[in-house]
C-alpha cells in the first residue's frame, strides 16, 4: 500500500475515533488522574482501542505506540516505520469543552513523520499530508464539502511586520517571554493540542515555540502537515526534530517555522 492509499485508511481510522470522542463529549464523562497527574477520560480510552483495531487491520503489521499504551511498544519494525498514536491530544480542552482538541496520527520512517492526520472533530475539521501527496484542510459539517483544499503556509513575514505567535492555551512557558522579546513585534494566538501545528501549516500562524515539555505523540501527526505545507519542525539548535528513539518519549523544546 503507498502512502497516498495508507493516508485515506488513517483518515478514515481518525474519524471514526473522532466520533467515538464526541459520542462521550456529549454526555457526563468520568475523569481519572495518571501517574504525571494528567488527565485521562473515557473518550481517550474510547478512541486508543478505535485507533488501534483501524492500523492492526492494515496490512505490513507496523508497530503502534500510543500515548494509552506505551509499555505494549517493543520499537520500529525492520523497514524503520511505526505508528505514534495520540488518541485524544488536549484533553485538558476536551475537559473545559472548549472544541480545541485533536486526534493524532502519524507513520514514521526512519525516524522521520512521512505520513499525519489531526482531527478535530467537536471543530468538524482535520489536517492530513503524506510524502509525495501534499498537505492538506477538511472541513465538513453543514454546509461543507468535506473535500480536501491544499494548504501551504506564509512564509516569513516583511521585515518589520507583526509575527502571528501561535502559543499554547493550557501549558505557558516561563521561557517564553525571552524569546518573543528576541523575535520582536508580534500578537499572540492562542490554541490548544496539535491545532497549533496546523494554524502553521494553513498559513493562519507565522512561528510557534514551544518552550515546555511536550511528547513524541503530541507532534508527529502535525509535523509531517506542517513539513508537506512547505514549513519546517526544529529544536533550538537549528535540527530537524526527530522520533528515531521513541522509547525515550519527550520531544527537546522546538519551534515551528512557517517558511523554509
Amino acid at each position: 500500500m503507498d502512502l497516498a492509499e495508507l493516508l485515506d485508511q488513517t483518515q478514515n481510522i481518525a474519524h471514526d475515533a473522532g466520533q467515538a470522542i464526541m459520542a462521550i463529549y456529549a454526555r457526563d464523562f468520568s475523569i481519572e488522574e495518571k501517574e504525571d497527574k494528567s488527565p485521562l477520560t473515557e473518550a481517550d480510552k474510547a478512541a486508543h482501542d478505535v485507533i488501534v483495531k483501524g492500523l492492526h487491520a492494515l496490512p505490513g503489521g507496523i508497530p503502534v505506540l500510543s500515548e494509552e499504551n506505551t509499555e505494549g511498544f517493543a520499537g520500529a519494525d525492520a523497514n524503520g516505520r511505526y505508528w505514534l498514536v495520540d488518541p485524544l491530544d488536549g484533553t485538558k480542552e476536551f475537559i473545559k469543552r472548549n472544541g480545541e482538541f485533536t486526534v493524532n496520527i502519524a507513520l514514521i520512517e526512519h525516524g522521520k513523520p512521512v505520513l499525519g492526520v489531526v482531527v478535530a472533530p467537536a471543530l468538524e475539521v482535520s489536517y492530513l499530508a503524506a510524502e509525495g501527496t501534499g498537505a492538506f484542510k477538511v472541513t465538513w459539517g453543514e454546509g461543507q464539502s468535506g473535500e480536501r483544499q491544499p494548504i501551504r503556509v506564509a512564509g516569513k513575514p516583511a521585515e518589520g511586520a507583526t509575527w502571528r505567535v501561535v502559543g499554547s492555551r493550557s501549558h505557558p512557558s516561563p521561557d517564553l517571554a525571552e524569546w518573543l522579546e528576541q523575535l520582536g513585534p508580534h500578537d499572540m494566538v492562542p490554541m490548544g493540542s496539535s491545532l497549533k501545528l496546523c494554524l502553521i501549516a494553513e498559513g493562519a500562524a507565522d512561528v510557534y515555540p514551544r518552550l515546555g515539555p511536550t511528547c513524541l505523540w503530541d507532534t508527529g501527526a502535525a509535523h509531517a502537515v506542517v513539513e508537506q505545507a512547505g514549513g519546517r519542525v526544529e529544536t533550538l539548535a537549528g535540527q530537524p526534530l526527530r522520533y528515531a528513539t521513541p522509547q525515550e518519549h519527550l520531544n527537546p523544546y522546538f519551534i515551528v517555522w512557517g517558511s523554509q
